[in-house]
Order: C-alpha cells, then sequence, then structure tokens
C-alpha cells in the first residue's frame, strides 16, 4: 500500500513537472510572440516615420519648383515690361525728331509700317501715340481704337487701351478713364501695362472721392506686382494717407 502511494505520489510530480516545463514552454514561446510583434511596430513606426520625411520631401520640392516657376513668370514680365518700355522710348524719339522736323503732328504717318515684336510698335501704334504725345487727346482716342480694331492680336493692344485711358483721364473724365483702366487689369492682367492702370485707377477713384475703393485697388497692386514701380508708387500713396 505504501509502495502505492509512492507510485502516486511519483506520478504526481511527473505531471507537475511536466505542466511546468509546457507552462515554461508557453511563456517562451509567449515572450518569442511578444518580441516579434514589438519588432513588427517597431518597424511599422520606422516605415510611417520614413513616409512621413518622403512626403515632407516631395512637397518642399513641389513648393520650390512652385516658387521657381513663379520667380520665372515674373522675369518674363519684366523682360516684357522692360521691352515694350524700351519700344515706346524708341518711339517718342523717333517722334521728337520728326516733330522737330516739322510742326504738323501728321509726319507720323510718315514712318514706314513696322511689323513684328523685333522692331518695334506698328505703324498704326505710332500714329495714335504720336497724337497723345502731342496732347491731341481727343484725336489720339480713336486713333488707338482703330489700332485696337485692325490689329487684335497685337502684343500692343493692351497698351493702346492703357493710353485711351490716359486720355480721359487727362481730359478729366475720370468715370471714362476709370471704366478703361479697370479694363486693362481685368482683361490684361500679365501685360506690362496692367500694374500701370491699376496705379491710375487709384488715382482716378480717389480723384473722385471714392477713398475705400482707391485704397482697395493700391493694395491689391501691391500684392498682384510687388516688384513693380506702381507698387513702389502705390506704397508711397497709402503712406501718405
Amino acid at each position: 500500500m505504501v509502495s502505492g502511494s509512492k507510485w502516486i505520489a511519483c506520478c504526481i510530480s511527473c505531471l507537475a513537472l511536466t505542466g511546468c516545463a509546457a507552462n515554461d514552454l508557453m511563456v517562451k514561446r509567449q515572450a518569442e510572440t511578444d518580441a516579434k510583434v514589438e519588432h513588427l511596430i517597431q518597424s511599422a513606426k520606422k516605415n510611417d516615420q520614413r513616409s512621413n520625411e518622403l512626403a515632407d520631401q516631395f512637397r518642399n520640392q513641389g513648393d520650390q519648383t512652385k516658387a521657381a516657376a513663379a520667380q520665372f513668370k515674373q522675369l518674363e514680365n519684366a523682360v516684357r515690361e522692360v521691352r515694350q518700355t524700351l519700344d515706346e522710348l524708341n518711339a517718342r524719339v523717333t517722334l521728337l525728331a520728326l516733330q522737330n522736323a516739322t510742326p504738323k503732328i501728321e509726319v507720323v504717318n510718315q514712318e514706314p509700317a513696322l511689323k513684328g515684336r523685333d522692331t518695334g510698335p506698328p505703324a498704326e501704334y505710332l500714329k495714335a501715340f504720336g497724337l497723345y504725345s502731342a496732347n491731341n487727346f481727343a484725336e489720339a482716342i480713336p486713333a488707338f481704337e482703330a489700332f485696337m480694331k485692325n490689329h487684335p492680336q497685337s502684343d500692343y493692344v493692351a497698351n493702346a487701351l492703357y493710353w485711351i485711358g490716359e486720355c480721359y483721364y487727362s481730359m478729366s473724365d475720370l468715370p471714362k478713364s476709370k471704366e478703361i483702366f479697370f479694363r486693362v487689369a481685368g482683361t490684361y492682367p500679365n501685360s506690362s501695362k496692367a500694374p500701370d492702370a491699376l496705379l491710375k485707377l487709384g488715382y482716378t477713384l480717389a480723384a473722385m472721392k471714392e477713398k475705400d475703393k482707391a485704397t482697395a485697388i493700391f493694395e491689391s497692386l501691391i500684392k498682384s506686382y510687388p516688384s513693380s514701380p506702381a507698387a513702389a508708387k502705390a506704397r508711397e500713396r497709402l503712406t501718405a494717407n
């Protein structure tokens, strides 16, 4: 009987040892599983971090590309503005030389027809510009309008419309000059005359006692064309007021 009890105790001990071994194995496997899960979590975090870094790099590259494109566009507009300004200065010199030769402004008609951007403004534009330069605003307006009608695709259409606004402004027809300058800025925002048109629109509104609207136009000019000479004059005007 005693030997049977020992045998039973031995069996229980064996079972206990087997249970402990099994339990140790489960603990070990659980620990290994936890370690693998933790490794996967850390790897996922690193991947997320790397993905965020790459996304930031792409965004930065995109911003740099946009900034470069904007600078290129601004440079392109500046070159166009300088070219057209030089063309108009050359036109003034030509007109002055012709006017010194004879007092009649009609001599502008003797200027040979010029075609293409590289050779300067067309003769019809020169004629209208000559009338404006001679302060003959009443005749300059229909001359510029005729040029616009006959050459709707010319690079000088926006300029012609701007000078029509200047004619009305010089004639103190403020409502009409307001309308024209607004058309230049709205229809030809990429023209070299767009900043000047906004500036003169602001002046016109101020002369019409519409101070708040004039201020809004000056601020819009500064925001849209910050590096233009017209923007500098708008800043001076806002500072003075």
